[in-house]
């Protein structure tokens, strides 16, 4: 299979870990094997975490293990000039106009604490769909309504055509929170379009992302996006079992390149994460085990 793009896409909501790092290895293995060029797309619309320290910990990292990419910025200061989510805000409301035009979304306004109430899973199962709340009033948000969502449908790069049901904690996605602001399902939709993404990779963790944003797209008509090929990978898992995390620190490349490590340690710390038989040492040994 050939494909036109695929990205990198890391928040810069704290310093990157090895879960972070291994996703960016599988995309650059699948780039290479399809022929695809990278995109480095950093989502940065969430301003209360952003810090500019962690967009440079991102080119660091990138750097340091040699990850190419043909397609974004270089710099800090290029970031913010150039490529920031900021400077897209007119795209993402003018697809927010659409949203509302077609009679995709209502509008809710339940707290955290209410959804816990209303359902004891946490879940937010469609409470505010009939109460018919105006889409413009203060204090709301816009989720999409999913209720007669059928399968969806998603070409997947090992496995080919697949049918999935939309899980219930992925059901009535908010695309505009109650700042106003576009939610992430819509920015990094809108993005992969208009930069041209054909192939997407994300860990499985994101699965209900992938499945909201080709909900979205096809309430938005944007044909290219539910053409789109998708890779989900594994997760890497820390102790007991847990998902990485950025905001406990789980595995911070930058303490790991601060404590001395070289580009083959960190290769030979993810070899053992993921079970590898054989002792992963670069890139190519890194490819080897993942055969795909």
């Amino acid at each position: 299979m050939d494909f036109k793009l695929t990205r990198i896409a890391p928040t810069p909501s704290g310093f990157l870990h090895l879960g972070n790092l291994y996703s960016f290895l599988v995309t650059k293995a699948l780039s290479e094997k399809s022929g695809a060029k990278i995109l480095l797309r950093i989502d940065d619309l969430d301003r209360d975490r952003y810090r500019t320290e962690f967009v440079q910990d991102i080119f660091d990292t990138l750097d340091f293990m040699e990850i190419g990419y043909d397609q974004g910025p270089k710099t800090v200061q290029e970031f913010e000039q150039d490529w920031s989510q900021i400077h897209k805000m007119t795209s993402y409301l003018d697809a927010l106009e659409q949203i509302r035009e077609r009679k995709l979304v209502f509008a809710c306004d339940c707290t955290r604490k209410k959804i816990q109430q209303l359902d004891s899973s946490g879940y937010y199962l469609g409470h505010c769909q009939v109460r018919n709340i105006p889409l413009e009033r203060n204090e709301t948000c816009w989720r999409m309504d999913t209720f007669d969502t059928d399968f969806i449908h998603l070409n997947t790069y090992t496995e080919g055509k697949k049918s999935y049901v939309l899980p219930e904690d992925s059901a009535f996605f908010i695309v505009r929170k109650k700042d106003k602001l576009p939610a992430y399902h819509l920015t990094s939709l809108i993005d992969d379009v208009t930069y041209g993404v054909d192939l997407v990779v994300r860990g499985n963790d994101l699965l209900g992302s992938t499945l909201d944003q080709k909900i979205l797209a096809n309430g938005l008509d944007l044909k290219s996006f539910e053409d789109a090929t998708f890779h989900h990978h594994q997760l890497l898992k820390g102790p007991k079992n847990k998902k990485l995390s950025k905001s406990e620190g789980a595995n911070s490349l930058q303490f790991l390149r601060k404590e001395g490590k070289k580009p083959a340690d960190i290769y030979q710390i993810l070899g053992e994460m993921i079970g590898s038989k054989e002792m992963l040492q670069d890139f190519e040994s890194f490819k080897t085990h993942l055969a795909l």
